[in-house]
């Protein structure tokens, strides 16, 4: 009895035991959900908290941009995202789609003068954060929808080396002041050297609308191409360019980031020598100047000019070329005078040269074969003696009129002495037979006389390499065309298109161009340049018409009876 009864107390303790177990699990179970219920609540309302910041801060940033659009586009707000695509041209001018322009003339924007813009590249993948702003003109409005053209000026200043094909840019309407001051350095030495380099910028800065602090700007002449980073513009940090005048200063490349170029020229002093080197294929520049007191001396016949190059010819050679400025850089192919002599060369410029004059002058020294030593000078020579020499020979030739004509050598000699001569000359000299040529040689030396194959010309058998790797090598113009050196030589004097000019409108040394689009412009002889540089207008002296440059003169004989 006893034993059934311990055994029912125990089954009712155990029981007892399990039902308060369970009832504390489900208590615990219970509390935790409901912790689990308020941590979500706290959650969804910290979301909805932070969303309703971000959508405030979201309005914020849009008014403070909508602001900022109205203030810096005087009240007109244009704001695109569009896809760059290169194009071609010079200038920062840039195409945008049609759409832009119905945008743009529905708010009057054409109303208040010429439209600028402010382009930022944007990055997906930093969450919208640009990088890179530049600014820039419009050229017209024929893009394709969704993308804008950027001419290599805008393009460059916009994007670094290396970025992804079709970027997003962020195109922004905005005004800008005129410019009144800029402050610009090139990259490498030698922009000062040009002649009248603010001209030629100028000419430059004529196809931009603006101008932004940062900027390189890409300044050409002829085939070379000049890199300046806009230090200071004034009254802003973007400034208009656009029928304004600027006052420019160019400082000095820095001396950490000057590079080594061999388009720079080196005074030369007239009288005094200068030792370098040159390697091969290379040119190394020299300057001197004919002032007009030392041109007068020369231009009377008594004095000459005398450019004369020492070089080493144990490891290589060179060659000289001579230009007059404007032509600052002489090539194997744009030059005045040259010399391809093997070792020493020496021209002589004198008056009887119709272009040789008071000015400054370009030496070439150019790396034949190997590296070369060599000792350039120019020196001012007397004529007096050599005229006393000639003086001399041609009373002493006038005295001895009984002369006999040598049946070798063809010279003409004293009949007294004509036998001798005749045996003596037969022996010792020997005459080529090359048609046009007849000069009287010494019979060891016939054996180097030789004529070119191609042009007829005499030289020595050592100089034959040298001969038709200088005029017989097909030269590649930078126009494409292919020609010999004499042949390409009148080619880039006459008609290539990117032959250096003088502008009759502007007065710069420009890039001829191609013949003028415009039929009247053709006949008139007009280049591709002149053409639009004169349909420039200016008012007229006499009536003060607005006339196009290139039409002024028939405006003065049609309208003023002027000649």
């Amino acid at each position: 009895m006893d034993f059934e009864l311990r055994r029912a107390r125990e089954k009712l303790e155990k029981e007892q035991r399990e039902r308060k177990e369970k009832a504390r699990l489900k208590v615990q179970k219970e509390k935790k959900a409901k912790e689990e219920s308020q941590k979500q609540r706290e959650a969804i309302e910290a979301a909805q908290r932070f969303r309703r910041i971000d959508a405030a801060n979201a309005q914020l940033k849009a008014d403070q941009q909508m602001q900022e659009s109205l203030l810096a586009g005087r009240g007109i707000v244009f704001y695109r995202l569009l896809e760059a695509v290169p194009l071609q041209g010079s200038g920062d001018k840039i195409k945008l789609p049609p759409s832009c322009f119905t945008q743009l003339s529905d708010q009057g924007a054409f109303d208040k003068g010429p439209l600028y813009f402010q382009l930022s590249l944007v990055h997906a993948e930093d969450d919208g954060d640009k990088q890179g702003t530049t600014h820039s003109g419009v050229l017209e409005f024929t893009a394709d929808d969704g993308s804008v053209g950027l001419p290599p000026h805008v393009w460059n200043n916009l994007f670094s080396e290396g970025t992804v094909e079709s970027p997003l840019v962020e195109v922004r309407y905005v005004w800008l002041p005129k410019g009144t001051y800029a402050k610009l350095q090139p990259e490498r030495v030698g922009f000062s050297d040009l002649p009248n380099h603010k001209a030629i910028l100028e000419t430059s800065l004529r196809q931009h609308a603006t101008l932004s602090r940062g900027d390189i700007l890409m300044v050409n002449y002829g085939e070379l191409a000049y890199k300046l980073r806009v230090l200071e513009l004034k009254p802003s940090s973007t400034v208009s360019v656009l029928e304004t005048d600027i006052e420019v200063d160019i400082v000095d490349p820095d001396k950490a980031s000057e590079k080594t170029d061999e388009h720079v020229l080196i005074p030369l002093v007239v009288g005094i020598s200068q030792i370098g080197t040159v390697d091969e294929g290379k040119f190394v520049y020299y300057k001197f100047s004919i002032d007009n007191g030392t041109w007068e001396k020369i231009s009377t016949g008594n004095s000459n000019v005398e450019v004369k190059l020492e070089s080493e010819t144990d490891s290589g050679d060179t060659d000289l070329f001579i230009s007059r400025h404007p032509l600052i850089f002489p090539t194997r192919h744009q030059h005045e005078w040259s010399s391809h002599d093997i070792g020493s060369k020496t021209l002589i410029l004198s008056s009887k040269d119709k272009i040789f004059g008071a000015g400054t002058y370009s030496i070439g020294i150019y790396g034949f074969k190997g590296m070369t030593r060599y000792k350039i000078s120019v020196m001012v020579q007397d004529n007096l003696n050599q005229k006393l020499g000639q003086q001399a020979s041609s009373s002493m030739s006038s005295t001895e009129m009984d002369t006999e004509q040598c049946r070798n050598c063809k010279h003409y000699i004293p009949s007294r002495t004509i036998a001798l001569h005749e045996a003596y000359c037969g022996r010792h000299n020997i005459v080529c037979q090359h048609v046009g040529c007849g000069v009287v040689l010494r019979i060891e030396e016939s054996k180097n006389h030789i004529h070119c194959d191609r042009c007829g010309q005499a030289f020595q058998r050592v100089e034959l390499e040298k001969h038709m790797k200088v005029f017989h090598e097909p030269l590649h113009c930078p126009c494409g065309i292919i020609l010999e050196k004499e042949q390409m030589v009148e080619h880039q004097g006459s008609v290539c298109p990117l032959r250096l000019i003088t502008c009759r409108f502007c007065g710069d040394m420009v890039p001829a161009g191609s013949s003028a689009m415009d039929v009247r412009d053709k006949m008139k002889g007009l280049s591709e340049h002149e053409s639009i540089c004169g349909s420039r207008t200016a008012p007229c002296d006499s009536c003060g018409r607005s006339v196009m440059l290139k039409d002024m003169d028939i405006h003065l004989i049609a309208v003023h009876q002027k000649g």
